[in-house]
């Protein structure tokens, strides 16, 4: 990590320095090297200031926090830019899981109810109800198994054998059908 250190109205003591760099030295849990960092503190007659800007994989953190003690202005401002990186590194690892659960959804079925007289008449049909049936990954037992503990008539899953979506549905004389279309 390479700091950079700028004193408006003071010299900035190597105590200062040592201080900086052991509260920066948190950032590398969340941000990979090269980090360039730029601090500049600033002292006023009751009011001391520092600024922290950063530089890393081509984002920028920026901070700037007012105290009456120099090191007080300092701890803040480094506090503040390591929970920006914390941040972003939470939405750096947050992101294909975002993604994944993106995908999931694309696999789901939307399924409308209709009311009989609309489809009868060969009018446009009337939707009472919208849901969305997930599809889920599994054998055709367990899918024997989930039709059997739902009351639902059909159960609609993905085959882990040959990756293809089909239907497994109760019939009226208690066994069960499967469909499995072929494309």
């Amino acid at each position: 990590m390479n700091i950079e250190f700028v004193g408006r109205h003071l010299q900035v003591e190597e105590k200062t320095r040592v201080l900086a760099a052991e509260k920066l030295e948190r950032l590398l849990k969340f941000l990979s090297e090269p980090i360039e960092a730029h601090v500049v503190l600033e002292a006023g007659k009751f009011r001391h200031s520092a600024e922290i800007k950063l530089h890393c994989d081509g984002r920028e953190f920026l901070s700037k926090e007012e105290a009456v003690d120099l090191h007080d202005a300092l701890t803040l401002a480094t506090d503040k830019v390591v929970e920006q990186a914390k941040r972003a590194r939470k939405r750096e690892v947050d992101e294909p899981r975002r993604r994944d659960r993106v995908q999931a959804s694309a696999q789901q079925w939307p399924v409308d109810v209709l009311t009989r007289e609309s489809v009868r008449k060969g009018d446009s049909p009337i939707v009472v109800k919208s849901s969305h049936l997930e599809i889920h990954s599994m054998t055709i037992n367990e899918a024997a198994l989930k039709l059997e503990s739902s009351r639902s008539e059909f159960v609609v899953f993905r085959d882990l054998e040959n990756e293809r979506v089909s239907v497994i549905y109760r019939r009226h004389d208690d066994d069960y059908g499967l469909i499995v279309p072929e494309l």
